[in-house]
């Protein structure tokens, strides 16, 4: 189960810049087409932590009768409007556990893996026929539908595509999240159950910005259908994430890195 869900948990623009080339291949006409990716990288164990794991990157975005079915960002979505510059729709993903932690945080309780699902909109500005040059600006907000944390988040990024070619693509992107106090009370906090099992102080954090970051996505095509894309990015959590005990046991900065291998059809 685990895996399937590490399967789904990729980074936040990594498809920006790969999105407008995975149409380029030949397909039959009103047939689905698009592009298919599978690799390897790290992410940070758990929200907050000084450690990374290995895990399976997955990521794909098909188009089908005008409707984009997309897995990326922190999960899959789908892209209900058929425009160039805008896009809109539902999104689902998980949030992973903490769970068999080393150290004082291993005494804390343990959080089960979280599904947060909601919306998504997007608008390019500015970019020529195939891209480059544009700016794709988005908002996502989701909610947990698990019981996990029952939080919100709500993240803004912006990607900006610097090189847009048939056989090469390169984009860097920014982007912030704002967390509302249930999620940060559940990842970052800590009350008296908590203080006494671990040594760790109290901590009642509240809702506010939880992080800022970018990143750089490129990637590389041999011919029609087979490429190469590769992916770096890291978060720096700030206010009340920043300030808890869990997060100074573990690390303000939370990297994510990985390279798959590209098929477009």
């Amino acid at each position: 189960m685990r895996i399937l869900l590490l399967l789904s948990f990729a980074w936040t623009t990594a498809l920006t810049s790969a999105t407008a080339y995975a149409q380029q291949a030949p397909a039959e006409v009103g047939g689905a087409h698009g592009m298919v990716a599978l690799g390897a990288g790290v992410v940070p164990e758990f929200d907050g932590a000084g450690d990374v794991r290995p895990f399976p990157f997955a990521t794909a975005d098909i188009r089908w009768r005008g409707v984009n079915f997309q897995l990326r960002g922190n999960g899959a979505r789908v892209d209900l409007v058929s425009d160039p510059r805008f896009a809109a729709g539902p999104v689902i993903g998980p949030r992973l556990p903490r769970q068999d932690v080393d150290g004082r945080l291993g005494r804390l309780p343990e959080i089960g893996t979280a599904v947060e699902a909601g919306g998504f909109v997007g608008y390019r500005i500015g970019g020529n026929a195939q891209g480059q040059g544009g700016v794709q600006l988005e908002l996502s907000v989701v909610h947990d539908v698990s019981d996990t944390h029952d939080g919100l988040l709500a993240t803004a990024s912006a990607s900006y595509a610097a090189v847009q070619r048939s056989d090469l693509f390169l984009s860097f992107d920014l982007r912030t999240t704002w967390a509302d106090a249930k999620y940060t009370r559940t990842y970052f906090g800590i009350d008296a159950g908590g203080a006494a099992a671990s040594g760790l102080a109290p901590y009642r954090p509240g809702s506010g910005l939880r992080d800022v970051g970018g990143g750089v996505t490129a990637g590389y095509w041999f011919d029609r259908h087979l490429g190469v894309i590769a992916h770096a990015s890291a978060g720096y959590l700030v206010g009340d994430a920043a300030d808890s005990p869990v997060t100074r046991e573990g690390s303000r900065w939370q990297p994510i890195a990985g390279l798959m291998l590209a098929y477009r059809f």
